[in-house]
């Protein structure tokens, strides 16, 4: 738990370059309306507003602050103490939606969110013993519960369950996994013992795109990280990524992105 002006003061610097970490975040805008950019697509923040961002997410504070709130960070290994625990959060609302950032505004919420925040505060604060990592597991549990239910009631696109929803989040699962070496739509389509037709059909339903693109949008939200925050060479990361040559990676950055992974890095770059 670390407060965001205090943060920003002391290390504004960090903040409003493009950075990267391990953590899950939840950052409360409590105070401004900045615009924080999310994998190199800018969010709008409104005066309390709670922002929900996935682990290896590439982020940028804006660099004009004028903005205060608290951010929450914590780590896969510190939340998943059980099977339960690892489902809910690879399933949840809140870090996997599959059209947006989570967000939500806090209105009538505003007093339990503010008290789980509280409790956890001075929790940290206390000394350390045997029952202070599971105390605060259960109270971001409640948080992120509280926060899923009021997710889904603020323009929330709630997706039909079914087989398609299952095929998407499996095949994205797998994806997440294997980008950097399987490639290919009849690879995935075995894994998941489907046809690339019926896979491309559960997509399509889901999110009108093809498996091919989702695919060749992750590795290329993969090439646009590692090219903005790591010092790698252009070579190096094409490797990385699974392209045999770097002339390969090249005219692959540019089809997508219709610039050179060298001119994207000098954009973006920290």
């Amino acid at each position: 738990m670390v407060g965001i002006g205090e943060l920003y003061k002391t290390s504004a610097t960090e903040l409003t370059s493009v950075h990267r970490t391990g953590f899950y975040h939840i950052l409360w805008f409590q105070k401004g309306s900045p615009t924080h950019w999310v994998d190199f697509e800018p969010v709008k923040i409104k005066p309390n507003t709670l922002l929900f961002l996935n682990k290896d997410t590439v982020q940028r504070f804006d660099n004009r602050g004028n903005f205060d709130g608290k951010a929450i960070l914590f780590t896969e290994s510190f939340f998943c103490k059980s099977e339960a625990d690892t489902r809910f959060l690879r399933s949840s609302i809140l870090f996997n939606d599959l059209f947006s950032v989570s967000q939500w505004h806090v209105q009538k919420s505003a007093a339990p969110v503010a008290g789980l925040f509280e409790q956890m505060e001075t929790e940290v604060k206390n000394a350390s013993d045997h029952y202070q990592a599971d105390i605060l597991h259960n109270l971001l549990h409640n948080l992120l519960l509280l926060s899923d239910r009021e997710r889904r009631r603020q323009n929330f696109t709630e997706v039909k369950k079914g087989a398609d929803l299952d095929y998407v989040m499996l095949f994205r699962e797998l994806v997440e996994n294997q980008f950097r070496k399987q490639k290919l739509v009849s690879y995935y389509a075995g894994q998941l013992h489907a046809t690339e037709k019926r896979l491309n059909r559960a997509t399509t339903n889901v999110l009108d795109k093809s498996p091919k693109q989702m695919i060749d949008e992750r590795i290329m939200l993969e090439a646009k990280r590692l090219l903005a925050h790591t010092n790698e060479s252009a070579k190096e990361i094409g490797f990385a990524l699974g392209f045999d040559e770097p002339t390969n990676f090249i005219k692959y950055f540019r089809k997508h992105h219709r610039t050179t992974p060298v001119e994207f890095r000098a954009r973006f770059a920290h």
